[in-house]
């Protein structure tokens, strides 16, 4: 059988430092080699195709829709209102953003989103559910797995005591992954050290920015914002945290739960609909700054409840293995194609 060409259309994918789509993109490429005789990947580039996958809504890639042959399929990786708490503009530029971003996505045979709870949200914009496919997101167990030597290292270069309860939290310091929740829950509970991996990616264009650097840059005592971290340090961190809590008020699917998981670090997130499916009720939720501060202090007090929840992360994990992903994505591809020939 001949190869299936894909050309990754994945521009800017990777400009913005400390964000998902990049870790995504680079995640679901380097899975697809491990199809070998299936597929011939090339990125952005400008010969016929079988597949034309956009990562980004790229303007260029737009364009590049509009002119291919092939079968189009773009990841969804955020909708319109989850903009809302990312990035600030002014009204009547947003509005306009929005309606590209949908444009965008009528422009494609097929969309991929990585959480099924999603599909209701795009068919009400009149996108036919049959061109909706779900393939959940994925991590490699060879970049973020559990590295016995990682926990006491990073504690010393980060100056964290041996004995220290660290939590972790990670993704973009904006308004909707509660960042400023993250930092009141920290303020009850100076005995524990916090702390935030990512920064301001979209720069001051980021929804809350004025609040949020006044915060970034003079945190309690007990709270540090380690800034944009690269991902090989990404998997250190996580290995020296006892907890990862993410207050996000709007997410599709964080690669951060992800990592964390296939380190077997307990999950605190806030209680979002969009978790139920995806994570099988397999982590801790609050909604309010004191059950959030309830919660960590049951961890920290209770190991038995820890280890229990360190058990549901790796269960997270070895759902969303290599194999089962790459599965789906020889399905979903193979299908696609199957389907134009008729």
């Amino acid at each position: 059988m001949e190869k299936i060409r894909i050309n990754m259309l994945a521009r800017r994918a990777e400009d913005v430092k400390g964000q998902g789509v990049g870790s995504a993109y680079l995640e679901q490429v380097n899975l697809l080699k491990e199809a070998k005789g299936l597929f011939e990947i090339v990125i952005n580039d400008t010969k016929r195709a079988d597949i034309v996958h956009a990562h980004t809504i790229d303007p260029m890639n737009y364009l590049e829709f509009r002119k291919s042959m092939g079968v189009k399929v773009a990841y969804v990786h955020f909708l319109p209102h989850t903009l809302d708490g990312s990035i600030h503009l002014p009204k009547p530029i947003f509005r306009v953003f929005k309606k590209y971003v949908i444009r965008f996505y009528k422009k494609a045979d097929y969309l991929v989103v990585v959480n099924p709870i999603f599909k209701k949200d795009l068919m009400q914009y009149h996108i036919p559910e049959e061109k909706i496919k779900y393939i959940p997101n994925y991590v490699s167990k060879e970049h973020f797995c559990i590295k016995a030597d990682a926990r006491l290292k990073i504690r010393e270069k980060l100056h964290i005591p041996k004995d220290a309860f660290v939590v972790m939290g990670a993704g973009q310091v904006q308004t909707r992954k509660g960042v400023l929740d993250f930092v009141e829950v920290a303020k009850k509970m100076p005995a524990i050290t916090f702390l935030w991996c990512g920064g301001f990616s979209f720069g001051k264009i980021t929804d809350g920015y004025e609040e949020l650097k006044k915060v970034y840059e003079n945190p309690p005592k007990n709270v540090r914002f380690l800034g944009i971290v690269p991902r090989e340090e990404m998997c250190a961190i996580l290995n020296a945290s006892d907890l990862f809590f993410l207050p996000s008020y709007n997410e599709l699917f964080p690669m951060t739960i992800l990592e964390a998981s296939n380190v077997h670090v307990p999950l605190l997130l806030r209680n979002l609909e969009l978790y139920e499916d995806i994570l099988f009720h397999k982590y801790a939720s609050g909604e309010t700054i004191l059950e959030f501060v309830d919660l960590i202090n049951s961890f920290k007090e209770n190991p038995e409840l820890l280890e229990k929840y360190k058990k549901y992360s790796k269960e997270i994990s070895e759902y969303y293995s290599k194999e089962h992903v790459l599965e789906m994505w020889i399905s979903f591809y193979k299908g696609i194609i199957k389907e134009k020939v008729k």
